[in-house]
């Protein structure tokens, strides 16, 4: 993982575009798989987010020991679904155990590195934040599994997902006011996202309620909320590593979703508790 400096210069439609299609792909893909075969389908459905956001990261933030990483990345996907999967409850608690033995694991492999062991400190933040964002999109898994979950569940992808085709295709026209000179992103773009997202689950539920009893203008603005902030996020990634081409739409397309997971948890939780 290398430093760079932001490119104040980023091409609009290739920040904007390419990841709006991904979006929709992603969030409508997921959704339509979970709504048709139900756990099966969540399952493909997460693995292959998991999967794409674990290649484009290693890829897109340049972190060194390329293969390592990835492997743990697979692995820690793999052991986050079976700890959500396996209870005959769906529960966090396993995840922690996931993400201490992968953070061990990585500590270990960033060592073992050949020295010199450059921007150790670095690709082993960056492996940390994989590791915690594929465990974080395991959780749509647990979502799914709670009662009225396959509901709850389908909205905040789709929700997610308007969330952030509006954000991008908004600042793509009009990024202003804009937030920071660095990247391509403006105020209305983030507020119109939470409003898309808003608007989406007060569809689904019918203008009243989401599946979980939490008022779906709450449901839908906390994870608009968190998803446009998210976005904002990766455009800097965007902005610092330009050239790491196809792997920085993916990355713009997922790390929201996996952000915006744990939400939609929480507050289907909180509304069936």
């Amino acid at each position: 993982m290398t430093p760079a400096a932001l490119d104040p210069e980023v091409s609009p439609r290739t920040h904007h575009l390419p990841p709006a299609g991904l979006v929709v792909l992603a969030a409508g893909g997921a959704a339509a798989l979970s709504a048709a075969l139900g756990g099966p389908g969540r399952l493909v459905a997460v693995a292959l987010l998991q999967l794409a956001l674990v290649a484009a990261w290693v890829v897109a933030v340049g972190i060194r020991g390329l293969l390592g990483s990835v492997g743990l990345g697979v692995a820690t996907a793999a052991g986050a679904d079976a700890a959500l999967l396996l209870p005959d409850r769906p529960q966090l608690d396993g995840l922690l155990a996931v993400l201490g033995l992968g953070f061990l694991a990585a500590v270990v492999h960033q060592m073992a590195r050949p020295a010199p062991r450059l921007y150790l400190v670095a690709s082993l933040a960056g492996v940390v934040l994989l590791l915690s964002s594929v465990c974080a999109l395991a959780v749509l898994l647990a979502l799914g599994r709670l009662d009225g979950g396959e509901q709850a569940l389908v909205t905040a992808l789709l929700a997610v997902g308007a969330a952030l085709l509006v954000g991008h295709l908004v600042d793509l026209v009009l990024p202003r006011p804009r937030i920071t000179p660095e990247v391509p992103r403006g105020l209305l773009g983030l507020l119109l996202a939470v409003v898309a997202a808003v608007a989406v689950a007060w569809l689904r539920g019918d203008g009243g309620a989401t599946a979980g009893g939490v008022p779906a203008a709450v449901y839908g603005a906390a994870l608009g909320g968190v998803a446009a902030l998210m976005a904002l996020g990766a455009s800097y990634v965007v902005a610092e590593r330009g050239q790491a081409g196809w792997a920085l739409p993916v990355v713009q397309a997922v790390l929201p979703l996996a952000a915006a997971a744990p939400v939609a948890y929480a507050l289907t939780l909180y509304g069936t508790g």
